[in-house]
């Protein structure tokens, strides 16, 4: 008998949950009857939401991966994670500063109080930097009150830093890729983010490649710097087809500081070969002065530069003779001097000549400093015959062929000398 028991026990349970069911429809039926028809407006309002929903998605909801599909074909990206966006479908909708756990709105509530400390001190270091400014200029010239100056705009920095840094609303906004790069916090968290990975790539393969020490002798990145032709990016050190790198790139330079500057940019070939002397040549590939970025302006086109105020050397397409091996395309990114624009003319005057430009030489010759690169390459492929006769390269059909060595006596297969 309690094996019978047993065994009808799950068909007990199911007829009983239909049987619920079968009540809560007959309720709700019930029910609905002495309503108006404000239910009826509420499932039409819900059902065209539905509808909308498939056919304008939203990023910060969507968890199907063919609507994801579409929002990035659209150049929108969705937010947070897919596990995220699903859970959020069936919630509330709560603020995040709401949530209803105990621990999170008193840990919330020592973190409030600690940025009320950090702001108070916020607002004395820039009642000091005013006094200060306040001075005369013979005061305010002098080295003392100058270095003072410095050191409280950097201690102010690293307040308005501190003050935001344990906030989670603003971690989850950097996460959700919703950061205001304006504000010192976000450009700080942009770095730190960048130099746990991406930054450390770029050092290894400038390093590895050795285009540091061949181009320029030293270089510490502090631009992350992206680089695209068309729409596709091009990660440091990866191989370019030559009609794809025949029209001129697009980079983005994401600064973490705050103001503008002014840099120069330039791409140096450092591997062309001189049949004559046997070895590599260096040629400028591209050279502009004046350009401005900040933490806001980061895209720059470089087929859209002004011609008659930035573009010293317009873009030449990069080719890898046949035979030769793959050339290094570097570029350099130079802050100008105190950020003051150079004399275009001038510039342009003197740098003619591509083959015999040094970058290095530049460097020294304009006080400039290198703070971002980048690196591709560039290997003869199915297209560059092509490039080559559109734009000209001479000698294009030669095959450049490496010289046989000879074998030292020893090392020959039957020499005459052992028979």
């Amino acid at each position: 008998m309690a094996h019978c028991e047993r065994a009808s026990r799950p068909l007990i349970q199911c007829l009983q949950k239909s049987s619920m069911r079968g009540i809560s429809s007959l309720q709700l039926q019930s029910t609905r009857a002495f309503q108006t028809t404000t239910i009826l407006r509420d499932e039409a309002q819900t059902e065209a939401k539905t509808q909308a929903f498939y056919k304008a998605p939203d990023p910060a909801l969507v968890s199907s991966p063919r609507l994801e599909r579409r929002l990035m074909r659209q150049g929108i990206l969705p937010v947070g994670s897919r596990r995220r966006r699903a859970a959020l479908q069936n919630s509330d909708n709560l603020p995040f500063e709401q949530l209803p756990y105990q621990c999170f709105q008193e840990a919330r509530k020592v973190l409030l109080a600690d940025r009320e400390e950090k702001l108070n001190d916020i607002t004395a270091t820039s009642e000091k930097i005013a006094r200060i400014r306040a001075l005369s200029e013979e005061e305010l010239s002098k080295q003392s009150n100058v270095a003072r100056l410095k050191a409280l705009e950097l201690h102010l920095e690293h307040l308005k830093v501190q003050a935001d840094i344990n906030d989670p609303l603003v971690k989850k906004k950097f996460e959700d890729g919703q950061g205001d790069m304006s504000k010192p916090i976000y450009r700080y968290l942009a770095d730190r983010q960048w130099r746990e990975y991406r930054r450390k790539i770029l050092v290894q393969r400038i390093t590895q490649m050795k285009v540091i020490p061949d181009v320029l002798p030293h270089c510490d990145p502090v631009l992350d710097t992206k680089l695209y032709f068309g729409r596709k990016p091009v990660p440091p050190g990866e191989f370019v087809n030559a009609a794809v790198s025949s029209t001129p790139p697009k980079l983005d330079i994401q600064m973490f500081e705050g103001g503008e500057k002014l840099v120069t940019i330039a791409v140096v070939d450092s591997d062309v070969p001189n049949v004559e002397t046997d070895s590599f040549d260096y040629r400028m590939h591209y050279l502009a002065v004046n350009i401005p970025i900040s933490a806001l302006n980061t895209k720059v086109d470089l087929s859209q530069l002004s011609a008659d105020s930035q573009v010293v050397l317009p873009w030449l397409p990069p080719v890898a003779q046949k035979g030769s091996p793959y050339h290094r395309l570097s570029l350099f990114i130079l802050e100008q001097k105190d950020s003051k624009p150079l004399d275009f003319a001038a510039v342009k005057a003197r740098e003619t000549d591509r083959d015999n430009t040094l970058l290095r030489t530049l460097q020294a010759r304009y006080h400039l400093k290198a703070i971002g690169a980048h690196l591709f390459r560039s290997i003869w492929d199915e297209t560059t015959l092509e490039v080559m006769k559109q734009i000209g390269f001479p000698e294009a059909d030669m095959e450049l062929r490496r010289k046989r060595v000879e074998p030292l006596p020893y090392k020959r297969r039957n020499p005459s000398t052992f028979r």
